[in-house]
């Protein structure tokens, strides 16, 4: 199963779970979930963050609207949810 499949369902099964099960889940993963939101602490990826701004600041990324980001998320949910 790849990685996507496997988000996939565990949305799809988070978004039904009861609450008895969603403790049991965070519980579970708590300790990851605290480390993974202190996002601002990892030197490596406020380099990323700062390297991607700079290129939007400079015009050497374009980026994109948010009309096309939109019609690119409607596009990959059409897609997900259809299969």
């Amino acid at each position: 199963m790849t990685i996507t499949a496997i988000r996939t369902r565990l949305y799809d099964y988070i978004r039904i779970a009861d609450s008895k099960k969603l403790h049991a889940l965070y519980n579970l993963l708590e300790n990851d979930i605290e480390v993974k939101t202190e996002w601002w602490k990892d030197e490596q990826f406020m380099d990323e963050l700062d390297r991607r701004d700079q290129a939007l600041e400079t015009g050497e990324d374009k980026g994109v609207t948010l009309d096309e980001m939109m019609a690119s998320i409607d596009k990959l949910r059409a897609e997900n949810y259809a299969k």
